[in-house]
C-alpha cells in the first residue's frame, strides 16, 4: 500500500525517524541505565515507565520505517492551476475566508490546515480551479464555497 506524501511530509517523517534512532533511544537507554541503579526492578516504577517509553519508541521508528518505505513523494505540478496535492487553497465559505493545503493521509494535521486529499473537503476540491463554486458535504449537510486562489 503506496503512502502518499508531499516533500515536507517525508522530510518531517525522516527527522523524527532520526531523531528517535539517536536522541531518544539514548535518553531512554540512560533512564533505564539510572533506574536499575536503584536495586529491585520489580517494584520499580521509573525502570517500568522507562521500559514503556523504549517499547513506545521502537514501535513508532517500525512504523516510520515502514511508512518511508511504502512513500510515494507527490510533487505540485509547477504552474498548475488546479487543486492537488501540495497546494495551499483559500476558500470563501459563506463570508468566512478558510485556507488549507492538501496533504496525503500521514500529513493531516486540521490545526495547521493540512487536510488530506481523501478528507470530504480534500475530495471535493481535487481539481477544481479559481472562481469554481464546490458544495462540501459536513455533518450540518452541505456547505457552499468558492475557490479564491490556489497555489
Amino acid at each position: 500500500m503506496s503512502r502518499i506524501l508531499t516533500q515536507e511530509g517525508l522530510k518531517k517523517l525522516q527527522e523524527e525517524l532520526e531523531d528517535r534512532k539517536s536522541r531518544l533511544r539514548q535518553e531512554i537507554a540512560e533512564a533505564i541505565r539510572e533506574a536499575k541503579e536503584q536495586g529491585d526492578l520489580s517494584e520499580n516504577a521509573e525502570y517500568s515507565e522507562a521500559k514503556h517509553q523504549q517499547n513506545e519508541n521502537e514501535t513508532r521508528i517500525m512504523e516510520l520505517e515502514s511508512m518511508l518505505k511504502e512513500a510515494t513523494v507527490v510533487e505540485k505540478t509547477s504552474g498548475s492551476t488546479s487543486v492537488q496535492i501540495g497546494s495551499l487553497v483559500a476558500l470563501d465559505c459563506k463570508g468566512k475566508e478558510m485556507r488549507f493545503t492538501i496533504v496525503g493521509t500521514n500529513e493531516v494535521n486540521p490545526a495547521e490546515g493540512l487536510i488530506s486529499s481523501d478528507s470530504p473537503f480534500g475530495r471535493a476540491l481535487m481539481g477544481r480551479s479559481k472562481d469554481e463554486h464546490v458544495e462540501i458535504d459536513v455533518p450540518a449537510g452541505k456547505l457552499k464555497c468558492v475557490v479564491k486562489s490556489v497555489s
